[in-house]
């Protein structure tokens, strides 16, 4: 079986595919024809048993974009991992630029209603749900091969940039290492079609004030490269059977 990886842009996935193509190849990396187009206009790149999608910015976008990947997938084997990849936003300290957070959740962390007594998650709204777990070894593992710190990851639909806001999420997710926008968006496609998820994400800025002259994109994309270049083998051993699936 392969693993869907999704990005929300391309700068991102290509940092994904260069990390998954060397120094050292991975087995079964063998590129395909280019990328293609999948209906909806989502690019997709093949990598031997990884395919990388760009689904666009936000958790509506990338569950549309993750859906249509898993709905279109052609293999007789189908997928049997999705991954959400990408940089974010990391809390201080726990998660430094440049460094990487491998989520043990995967938080709706504004999906829900405001309240006289502050906010309240959808779920105990009784609609849905607004968490998602991914499977904790496999977590686990992927945390150990990359020097992730293994942590929560909020999503999003506004980018944290207050000071105010950010102790707001830090006070109601005291243990979230990373916030992002399309994790949990990744997560309830993946979810639909009965498949395991695992977010990653290359911290470029601190959850915070918006300073721009403070982000360090270069290094996050750097980062998420060399993360999946010892991402790789987990994964493989994981769609291949040997492993949490």
């Amino acid at each position: 079986m392969r693993a869907l990886i999704v990005t929300a842009v391309a700068a991102e996935a290509d940092s994904v595919v260069a990390g998954l193509s060397g120094p050292t190849p991975h087995p079964d990396d063998t590129p395909g024809p280019g990328p293609r187009t999948l209906p909806g206009g989502y690019l997709i790149h093949h990598r031997g048993a990884f395919d990388v999608l760009v689904a666009g910015v936000g958790p509506a976008a990338a569950a549309a974009g993750t859906a249509t990947a898993l709905a279109l997938a052609t293999s007789p084997d189908g997928y049997g991992l999705v991954v959400s990849a990408g940089i974010g936003g990391g809390f201080a300290p726990a998660a430094p630029l440049g460094s990487l957070v491998v989520a043990d959740a995967i938080v709706a962390a504004d999906l829900g209603a405001e309240t006289p007594q502050g906010f309240l998650p959808v779920a105990e709204l009784g609609f849905g749900r607004s968490v998602h777990l991914p499977p904790a070894e496999l977590a686990a593992r992927a945390a150990e091969a990359t020097g992730a710190l293994l942590a929560p990851v909020l999503t999003v639909s506004t980018v944290t940039g207050t000071a105010a806001r950010a102790a707001a999420l830090a006070a109601a997710h005291p243990l979230a290492g990373a916030e992002a926008m399309e994790g949990f968006g990744v997560a309830e496609a993946a979810a639909a079609h009965g498949l395991p998820v695992l977010e990653v994400r290359a911290v470029s800025n601190a959850v915070g004030p918006r300073d721009r002259a403070a982000w360090r994109i270069g290094d996050a994309l750097a980062a998420l490269a060399e993360g999946f270049r010892a991402l790789g083998p987990v994964l493989l051993t994981t769609t291949s059977g040997g492993g949490p699936a």
